[in-house]
């Protein structure tokens, strides 16, 4: 099962969505900020791509700025800060079962097909 926590609002999102099904993949559509991604599973899609939390931060939003989180932050206190706050989530995130990879750009998310 292949799935993409995806913002249809973001061309990279679109792109790395685009790309899946011309692969033949039908992913499983997860639109996080309307259906947020749990804590856990935040932090488990952060281990099993072996980046690290800071990566899943969107660091430029004026938001996380507001909420006095960047990339140098505590890894927990940057997933406690996505989990409260979907928009802080770097987008797109593709899962199957080889792993979990950021679509950034678009094509990385090969890696995990």
């Amino acid at each position: 099962m292949t799935t993409i926590y995806h913002n249809p609002r973001c061309s990279k999102s679109r792109e790395t969505l685009a790309l899946l099904q011309a692969e033949g993949i039908t992913p499983e559509v997860v639109l996080y900020l309307d259906t947020p991604v749990s804590r856990a599973k935040l932090a488990e899609l952060v281990t099993r791509s072996g980046l690290s939390a800071a990566a899943f931060l969107r660091a430029k939003e004026a938001e996380a700025k507001q909420r006095g989180v960047s990339a140098a932050s505590d890894p927990e206190a940057i997933l406690d800060a996505i989990a409260a706050h979907p928009r802080l989530m770097e987008r797109p995130i593709v899962e199957t079962a080889k792993g979990v990879a950021l679509g950034r750009p678009p094509e990385a998310v090969k890696a995990v097909l």
